[in-house]
């Protein structure tokens, strides 16, 4: 099995590479959705980006017939699944409600609406409705040498803010209302975690499609939960647990010929199923 893996390296690594380390970076983001109860807005994030790629798509089509090239890039392509994915997640966040609607009325607003609109939007387009239901079932092969260098920066990034900045962001995350009475302005924060969500989601989609991208973003966060007492270590937890599932998955999917993203989601939900039941088992036992 690992001789077959390894036999693969040659022609699929960059799939392998930008898969582990999308799962690192959304990871570490994951752990402030889950430490906030925030975790349909990357469900919404997530659909509002493929939003974005449809509507890049449909532009790309107009722009053909006036010779506009760069709209039909995937720069492009990239550029407007961000921009959804941060508006999205700037929208539904604390301090984006509008009056008299909640954070959840919104979310499932963004959630549904981006849904019917993606489809409807390519829904001419044999190219691009195809494109969006890859999205949305998840592919990660097809992934570049660019991917991987992108992913593991913005993977670094990540990390060593996260580093600097930890014990502000488990006060934020924990106990806002303790985070402002001491001075910390909670609504850049919450504008900030927002934007990095939106980012890490939005760059994301377009190289390994919304179900990898939602499943690496919360479950490995949720596993990590339900093994820690205390947020600040999640944020080791959860990315050893994202990158070592991917690592199992891509292997038992290279001998077993199964999607990868499928497989590492499918392990994923595994593991937190397993986190879940052990507890509750070992307190069954001890009555």
């Amino acid at each position: 099995m690992i001789e077959s893996f390894l036999s693969s390296w040659a022609l699929f690594h960059n799939t392998y590479l930008a898969g582990w380390l999308i799962g690192l970076l959304l990871s570490l983001v994951g752990v402030l959705v889950v430490a906030r109860d925030q975790i349909f807005l990357g469900a919404a994030v997530s659909q509002a980006s493929t939003l974005g790629i449809a509507l890049a798509m449909w532009i790309g089509a107009w722009s053909a017939a006036h010779s506009l090239s760069w709209f039909r890039s995937d720069a492009f392509l990239s550029l407007m699944a961000v921009v959804f994915s941060v508006l999205a997640a700037l929208l539904t966040g604390p301090g984006g409600e509008t009056e008299g609607e909640s954070h959840e009325a919104l979310t499932g607003w963004v959630f549904l609406a981006s849904g019917s609109l993606s489809i409807l939007i390519v829904s001419h387009s044999p190219h691009g409705l195809e494109e969006i239901h890859r999205l949305l079932a998840s592919s990660i092969i097809g992934a570049t040498g660019e991917d991987v260098w992108a992913f593991g920066a913005l993977a670094g990034l990540t990390a060593l803010a996260i580093w600097a900045a930890h014990r502000r962001l488990v006060l934020f995350a924990m106990d806002p209302v303790m985070a402002a009475a001491v001075g910390m302005r909670t609504t850049r924060w919450a504008a900030l975690a927002s934007g990095c969500l939106g980012l890490a989601v939005g760059l994301s989609i377009r190289t390994s499609g919304m179900l990898y991208t939602f499943g690496c973003l919360v479950l490995p966060a949720l596993v990590a939960k339900n093994l820690c007492r205390e947020v600040r270590p999640m944020f080791v937890v959860a990315p050893l647990v994202a990158v070592g599932t991917g690592a199992v998955g891509f292997v038992l999917a290279n001998h077993y010929d199964f999607p990868p993203a499928q497989m590492t989601v499918a392990l994923l939900s595994l593991l937190l199923t397993v986190a879940w039941l052990v507890p509750r088992m070992r307190r069954r036992a001890m009555r």
